[in-house]
């Protein structure tokens, strides 16, 4: 009995070990994944640090150039590049419209967004929020004219506002005037309406509203003190990221908050206030905007054409489940505005795991955009061609693929050279939707010369000159082409 007695002593001294070591283990395994999260694991792996911005709201983020190259400064890119430097990573900045910034972040485009945000309660639910590390009030810009007139929240009541669309001053605007709020993407937007008295007041940051002060002195800052807690500029990150958010709590703790953050934005105003002639300092800008467009417009109608022929020889085929495919296609892209399919492709790519950069999301984009338009049009140009030539094709032996590219296609084409044309100079100007995902094309450049150099207006016209010399130049040169076309024709004949 006694022996029985012993060896279950021992058994149970055996089992208690066991599980005793079991649940060390299971309290290591818990301390070490404590140590990490999906997000900051990604950033250690790539070794790199993707911070999204808008970099339209000087002095926080803005452009500039150095040494003839552009860049993307200010004192929240300075803030974003020291928590990248003390995470032991590369920082890359990643610029992108205001409002999608919360959809690359939750989708994983970019690790965080560093870009004067404010913390709501409906953003909270779906992203993390680092400690403020910067606060400012929000007051009204106005023409300096005006200041007296829209001094007293009384007055500004019946004032127009303009405010930056998904922003917390968004929010303030509606709740201090009784007037329909004009939210706009960009900060630039909306001074251009102030300055051609579309709006009377923009409401913006305290600290944004001193950088157009310093710039010009058409405008004033309304007295009015405006209602509500000031903006907590903070750190966003995913859901995900809570290891990552108490490590960037303890960064702006103790190497951002206070005397840095105070010599980040000094520095950010000695930049923004740099002298440099106009064209001298922008004109890269414009160029490398011109290149973009041309690029996309290029990249869009070649694919367009290829993927249209083949949806429209679908369209046209005997087989019904290609003729229902091409159409639910076509009707499908026709039906959706392309500023929609482009976050579609940008943001879809990351769901399904593929990091597409933004200039080929917005190219792919484009030709899958441009190539329903192009199926229509090179259907009608088949439909078009006399059902003699086909007739006449096959009596001479060629086969149906042959008679098509031999004979159709070509007569086909040449008809509807004037539509692609068209459709050319369409693509060139629809280009200008990409820039909502950061893509450097002509439109997104001029909002960043507006930007970085204060003149809404200027950067504009420029554009405006280019995009006519672009799809001027085209049309004469199709034209051209068409008249040597019909040359030929008549030599032929």
């Amino acid at each position: 009995m006694k022996k029985w007695v012993k060896k279950l002593a021992v058994l149970a001294m055996t089992v208690g070990l066991v599980m005793s070591s079991g649940l060390g283990v299971m309290g290591i395994s818990s301390v070490s994944a404590a140590q990490t999260d999906p997000t900051l694991d990604r950033i250690k792996k790539s070794g790199k640090l993707v911070v999204g911005t808008s970099a339209d709201y000087a002095p926080y983020e803005f452009h500039t150039t150095e040494n003839g190259k552009d860049k993307i400064v200010g004192f929240d890119i300075a803030a974003a590049r020291e928590i990248g430097k003390q995470l032991g990573v590369k920082t890359e900045i990643q610029e992108m419209s205001f409002d999608a910034l919360l959809g690359a972040v939750k989708t994983g485009k970019v690790d965080m967004v560093v870009a004067g945000m404010t913390e709501t309660p409906e953003r909270a639910e779906e992203v993390n929020f680092s400690k403020p590390y910067f606060i400012d009030k929000n007051v009204v810009l106005t023409l300096k004219q005006n200041k007296n007139k829209w001094a007293t929240l009384k007055q500004i009541r019946s004032a127009k506002l303009a405010a930056q669309v998904s922003s917390k001053q968004d929010d303030l605007a509606h709740e201090i005037t009784d007037k329909k709020v004009v939210s706009l993407k960009k900060i630039t937007d909306e001074v251009t309406q102030l300055t051609q008295k579309k709006v009377d007041g923009v409401v913006v940051a305290s600290t944004t509203a001193k950088s157009y002060l310093q710039q010009s002195d058409q405008f004033a800052v309304s007295p009015a003190k405006l209602p509500g807690i000031s903006n907590g500029s903070s750190v966003v990150m995913n859901k995900n990221a809570t290891v990552l958010q108490a490590k960037v709590d303890k960064i702006l703790d103790d190497h951002i908050i206070g005397a840095p953050l105070k010599k980040m934005q000094d520095q950010a105003i000695q930049q923004m206030n740099k002298k440099e002639s106009f064209f001298h300092k922008y004109a890269p800008y414009f160029i490398k905007g011109t290149g973009y467009t041309i690029g996309l417009a290029i990249i869009g109608v070649f694919f367009g054409i290829l993927l249209g022929i083949i949806f429209a020889l679908m369209k046209l085929s005997s087989v019904r489940v290609f003729r229902w495919l091409a159409s639910a296609y076509i009707e499908a892209v026709r039906g959706v505005p392309l500023l929609i399919q482009v976050f579609i492709v940008y943001f879809g790519t990351q769901a399904i795991g593929l990091n597409v950069s933004s200039f080929l999301a917005g190219a792919i984009a484009m030709f899958l955009n441009s190539a329903a338009y192009v199926a229509e049009i090179i259907r009608s140009g088949i439909q078009a061609v006399p059902a003699g030539q086909t007739e006449a094709a096959r009596s001479l032996g060629f086969t149906k693929g042959q008679t098509m590219r031999y004979m159709v296609l070509p007569q086909a084409i040449k008809n509807i050279l004037p539509a692609l044309g068209n459709e050319f100079v369409t693509v060139i100007k629809e280009g200008s939707v990409v820039s909502v995902i950061g893509v450097g094309e002509l439109t997104f450049q001029t909002s960043v010369v507006q930007g970085a150099s204060f003149k809404p207006f200027i950067p504009l016209i420029i554009t405006a000159v280019i995009y006519f010399i672009l799809t001027f130049g085209i049309s004469r040169l199709l034209n051209l082409f068409e008249k040597r076309l019909r040359k030929s024709d008549k030599t032929m004949g």
